[in-house]
């Protein structure tokens, strides 16, 4: 193993020499900001709740179920994430065995899907909300159909995602289940 084939960080001078690279939150999509802001709010909650139970001794009852809903919000908006980096979960191993064509017929496939399962639990959380449209929260008295709402928005925002991405490989001809070595950034 040769120790030299890295970037120099060891000056001449003996001292340690590192230069980061320039941060850019440009790419950054709109729903990872407001993921970022519920997990922020989330931690508050948790903050007030550790606070409360562990200084003053007198457990807030309400963090709990607060922290819980947030925490909802949190992973169905922050999955959008995922879509939007195309980096969820796939087995990419059948795609090296088989011919281009094919592999470009199951990868669209692939694409349809995903917009065809993203566009059903927005039809059936839709549904879902108007069936439990009467229901409060356990402890503040608060619709339960909030909670439901940030689901509905991550489920429609990932279908409108997905609906990018499948259009970007579209576009160039391929997805990351083809060359797993590529991101969405490739063009």
């Amino acid at each position: 193993m040769d120790l030299d084939a890295g970037p120099k960080v060891m000056g001449d001078d003996g001292e340690f020499h590192a230069v980061d690279e320039e941060v850019s939150f440009a790419g950054t999509p709109f729903e990872a900001w407001l993921a970022l802001g519920l997990f922020w709010a989330l931690g508050g909650v948790v903050f007030v709740q550790f606070i409360t139970r562990y200084v003053f001794n007198d457990s807030a009852s309400w963090t709990e179920e607060i922290a819980r809903y947030l925490l909802i919000g949190t992973v169905f908006i922050g999955a959008t994430i995922g879509v939007v980096k195309n980096n969820h979960i796939q087995v990419d191993l059948l795609y090296r065995y088989l011919p281009p064509k094919a592999s470009r017929v199951m990868s669209t496939v692939v694409d349809v899907m995903r917009i065809a399962f993203f566009v059903a639990m927005v039809v059936f959380t839709v549904q879902m909300m108007m069936k439990m449209e009467n229901y409060k929260m356990t402890i503040i008295d608060l619709p339960m159909n909030i909670v439901y709402g940030m689901c509905l928005f991550g489920f429609a925002a990932m279908s409108v995602r997905s609906i990018w991405v499948a259009r970007i490989h579209w576009q160039r001809g391929y997805s990351v289940l083809e060359r797993p070595d590529s991101t969405m950034t490739d063009r």
